[in-house]
């Protein structure tokens, strides 16, 4: 079956609420509205206003009320509207929602989803298009995972809704009409996928950025690389085995992510990769990312976002020799 994004998550949440009563989803305006990306569209008129409802415009409150509800036993599922939108909830989620299984040396459990759209490529402007997850992934006691595909949009928010522990569920808003498969594979959540195979280089890629890294991809044929895809799906915890197999297989990496580069994502998977595999590495580990600047006017927007011809740029500079084999360059 061929589904939006968005269609696939709104399935994930019909389906999790039809097996399981104690699982609630709210927010601002996923109710009658069904979300601004109408992601939960059509799910209050299915089950109800006590089970699918609005809330206040307070973040805070909303994730307090769901850890309040969790140590009860229910499971909810909460929406931040937009990714800086959920910076007012951040004390009650680094504080609390991470920490209480530790803190109850883990006789309490908080069985959370946050769902967070997260990333621009919509024409938003600041406070609309962040790219947050490095904050979120440096909290111990969360899970943070964030789809690249409708199949894996599906699966990981079943995935997070069944988990025990609190899951930050980024969503790749500008990804939410894109379409493809629902294959049914169980994939663990915590593992990476690879998403092409190749010889020459590695891109390791998550969320919005996955497209655009297997796009890459296509493109380098014609400068005769043959690159491998890494879709990393886990932030947190992070797959070495997936991802340093493939590094030390084609012996070049590159990384790509929307968010700022000084500090964001990309520094922590260049550190595990080059620490892991630095004895097969033909070059060091480069990164492609958003520039060093808070989220751009709409206009510029295209400028700041990673594309095709900046990681082509970056695979070029990763110390090629003109020896050229099989098509290929060595």
């Amino acid at each position: 079956m061929t589904v939006s994004m968005g269609r696939a998550l709104n399935q994930a949440l019909a389906d999790a609420l039809s097996e399981d009563p104690g699982v609630l989803v709210f927010g601002e305006d996923v109710g009658p509205l069904g979300g601004v990306f109408r992601v939960t569209d059509g799910l209050t008129a299915r089950f109800g206003e006590s089970r699918v409802f609005d809330t206040p415009l307070a973040e805070s409150g909303i994730v307090g009320t769901a850890i309040g509800m969790a140590m009860n036993g229910l499971r909810p599922v909460v929406e931040m509207q937009f990714d800086a939108f959920a910076y007012p909830a951040f004390e009650q989620i680094t504080s609390h929602l991470a920490k209480m299984r530790n803190r109850t040396r883990g006789r309490v459990s908080l069985p959370v989803v946050i769902r967070v759209p997260y990333g621009g490529g919509i024409g938003g402007v600041e406070h609309h298009c962040d790219s947050s997850e490095a904050y979120y992934t440096h909290t111990p006691g969360l899970t943070v995972v964030t789809p690249g595909t409708p199949d894996d949009a599906y699966r990981l928010l079943r995935d997070s809704i069944a988990s025990p522990d609190p899951v930050i569920f980024l969503e790749p808003k500008r990804r939410y009409w894109a379409k493809g498969e629902l294959s049914g594979a169980a994939v663990p959540m915590d593992r990476a996928l690879v998403r092409r195979t190749g010889r020459d280089v590695t891109l390791i890629a998550y969320g919005p950025m996955v497209a655009t890294a297997l796009e890459t991809a296509e493109a380098a044929v014609e400068e005769g690389w043959d690159v491998e895809v890494v879709d990393l799906r886990s932030l947190s915890p992070f797959d070495d085995e997936t991802v340093c197999a493939s590094v030390r297989k084609t012996g070049r990496a590159v990384v790509v992510h929307e968010a700022a580069g000084f500090g964001g994502y990309g520094a922590e998977v260049v550190a595990r990769v080059t620490e892991r595999c630095f004895h097969h590495l033909h070059a060091p580990v480069l990164r492609v990312t958003g520039f060093d600047i808070p989220y751009p006017p709409p206009k510029l927007e295209e400028h700041h976002l990673p594309n095709v011809d900046r990681i082509l740029d970056a695979v070029a500079r990763l110390q090629w020799d003109d020896e050229v084999v099989g098509g290929y360059r060595a």
